[in-house]
């Protein structure tokens, strides 16, 4: 969720009823020496508790001392160290997934992360392996296990896969029996329903939403419906959509204090929101030219009213 999850985004999910909330990975070294980009990664309201800071790298000693500096730095609630992430740039640094190859330094990392931040807990991400020839997420969740992580989130996929394939959610369910602490299931949860067959089916504590809730983030309130009394609320008319695009953009203008840099960074969240729309390809090279709130809001109550009677606009 690099480069969506900020803390507008967050508030917005927290509003549609996410329970708990991660900031974008941040590197041990942007933290040690406390630069800009890392303090917009870093930012948040008081309004998004639960809230934890994931930290990525594989030295453990450089990782324990940015664990301590950033409780003294923003007080998170808790800290999420990210062995998932199958990015090149990431990896190769001896990150993320990459510790899914040794699990050593992987038990010296969590070990020393653990004692560092103390009292506050440590959490993990981790995807099943490395490749299908290496599934070694019940190995790997028995060591964050004995190294002090109070929570393990698991992504059915391996590094090689990437977002490509099938989450293995089989695979899951074998880490939540493997386990004492809870495990949080990843991986393709698209509705309510996905939720509801999971957690059934697997026996995990909860679920972890990514990829679904940048196209649509009202999953979240369709998921807590469901969770209560176990009816899905239909969902949101074209016109609900649109208030809330146009809501998040302002938002973000609000938070940037830039119109111009916000509406050009939020163009690519443009485009996942249109997706499933009625002449989405058309809608999609307007967006990627928009430029302000005022020519949003046109584009809305166009596409809001045509998709209400079933026409596109030109």
């Amino acid at each position: 969720m690099a480069g969506v999850t900020n803390t507008v985004f967050r508030r917005l999910c927290k509003a549609k009823g996410a329970d708990v909330l991660t900031t974008e990975f941040v590197s041990a070294e942007g933290i040690l020496h406390r630069n800009a980009r890392t303090q917009y990664y870093l930012d948040f309201h008081e309004e998004e508790r639960p809230l934890g800071v994931q930290l990525f790298g594989g030295e453990p000693e450089r990782l324990a001392r940015a664990a301590r500096a950033v409780i003294d730095w923003v007080r998170p609630d808790f800290l999420d160290l990210n062995f998932g992430c199958p990015v090149n740039k990431v990896v190769c640094k001896n990150g993320g997934s990459a510790l899914l190859r040794d699990c050593p330094l992987l038990a010296r990392v969590a070990q020393a992360v653990v004692k560092a931040a103390d009292p506050v807990p440590v959490t993990a991400k981790i995807r099943i392996g490395w490749d299908r020839n290496s599934i070694n997420a019940e190995e790997t969740a028995r060591i964050l296990e004995e190294s002090g992580v109070r929570r393990i989130a698991v992504h059915g996929r391996t590094k090689e896969q990437g977002y490509s394939g099938e989450a293995d959610w089989a695979v899951i369910a074998q880490v939540a029996a493997a386990v004492k602490i809870p495990v949080i299931g990843n991986g393709d949860i698209a509705g309510a329903d996905d939720v509801l067959n999971r957690r059934r089916e697997t026996g995990v504590a909860g679920v972890m939403i990514g990829r679904a809730a940048m196209s649509h983030p009202w999953i979240f309130s369709e998921i807590r419906a469901a969770l209560e009394n176990g009816e899905i609320p239909p969902p949101p008319s074209p016109v609900e959509k649109w208030k809330f695009i146009c809501a998040h953009c302002a938002a973000e203008i609000a938070w940037r204090g830039d119109e111009i840099m916000a509406m050009r960074s939020m163009r690519s969240r443009l485009m996942a929101y249109t997706r499933g729309m009625p002449g989405g390809a058309r809608l999609r090279e307007r967006l990627s030219h928009v430029g302000s709130l005022a020519e949003l809001e046109d584009i809305a109550a166009l596409h809001g009213e045509s998709q209400t009677v079933g026409t596109i606009p030109a």
